[in-house]
């Protein structure tokens, strides 16, 4: 063995042993800081990570509505982190605000769109801490998380903290909960999508609501049904062969946002599930969308 091929030999061994957690934190564009306490409910901590760009900031922040199947466990922020999302958002120079807004267990839909906004009210009390401007923000969500992100978009009031929202994009949410793909919920004796329904919505039981007052309420909390002309943007991403939410959720809520007169867009991607290997390619779309739609620019801060 000669005195060139040793040092060779040396800097291929660094490599091998060398924890990948080095290398990852170098490739970091983000710095996460956990189980901020935003709020508290009923003696429970209502918690979000913030995601702070490393490189240089643009002065705008995305509300990421962290929750899957209606549960806001950590694991919800661990899989939008490998789906790219924080990677991607920061390193266009976003501040990401992960909000958990609690969990079916012990919250319902309603419940879960108030804690949702408190956290965004939260936010909006940081700007300045933060660096980013408060009246144009963009709201992303996925899964159960893009139905309450779709929701508290087109239910707010004037002066309200969802108002600050300027672009919504989200991934295969819930929108008409009366009609669901094929199905017409009946809420009462539905043994699917029923069972959440009267969990999120009726969780002290139905009492002496009749199936119209029933159906009324379902309504009231089905976004595709709630849209007006004041929404904001918004860009839904959907896959056609979804198990769980129908593409049709989204394209019911695209055609009721376009009949209000509301931008709206639909990208459909072939043979994708809930979700896809692939998704984190449509993270990056989403992310250029929200740079069109709210005019970003790197650097441009406050």
């Amino acid at each position: 063995m000669n005195n060139c091929t040793l040092p060779r030999i040396v800097v291929l061994l660094a490599l091998v042993v060398m924890p990948e957690e080095v290398f990852a934190a170098e490739e970091l564009a983000y710095k996460q800081q956990e189980n901020i306490v935003f709020s508290e409910v009923h003696g429970f901590g209502l918690l979000m990570d913030v995601f702070t760009p490393t490189g240089t900031s643009n002065g705008l922040a995305i509300v990421d509505v962290a929750c899957g199947a209606f549960h806001s466990d950590r694991g919800k922020i661990n899989d939008h982190k490998k789906a790219g999302m924080f990677d991607t958002f920061c390193g266009k120079g976003y501040t990401v605000f992960a909000v958990r807004p609690g969990s079916i267990s012990k919250f319902s839909a309603p419940e879960m769109i108030a804690n949702l906004n408190q956290g965004v009210s939260w936010v909006i009390e940081h700007a300045e801490k933060y660096q980013i401007d408060a009246d144009r923000m963009g709201l992303m969500g996925a899964s159960a998380g893009g139905y309450l992100a779709c929701l508290d978009a087109v239910t707010a009031e004037a002066g309200s903290p969802a108002a600050k929202f300027k672009a919504v994009g989200v991934f295969f949410p819930p929108t008409d909960l009366l009609n669901y793909g094929p199905v017409q919920l009946k809420v009462r004796t539905d043994p699917f999508l029923g069972k959440t329904v009267r969990r999120l919505l009726f969780p002290e039981g139905f009492g002496d609501l009749d199936d119209k007052a029933l159906d009324e309420r379902v309504a009231k909390f089905s976004p595709a049904r709630r849209v007006t002309s004041s929404a904001p943007p918004f860009l839904f991403i959907h896959g056609d062969a979804d198990p769980l939410v129908p593409l049709q959720q989204s394209e019911v809520m695209v055609e009721a946002l376009k009949a209000a007169n509301v931008s709206a867009e639909l990208i459909v991607k072939p043979g994708g599930a809930h979700p896809w290997p692939t998704i984190a390619e449509e993270v990056a779309i989403m992310a250029d969308w929200f740079d069109k739609t709210l005019d970003a620019e790197i650097g441009g801060g406050q």
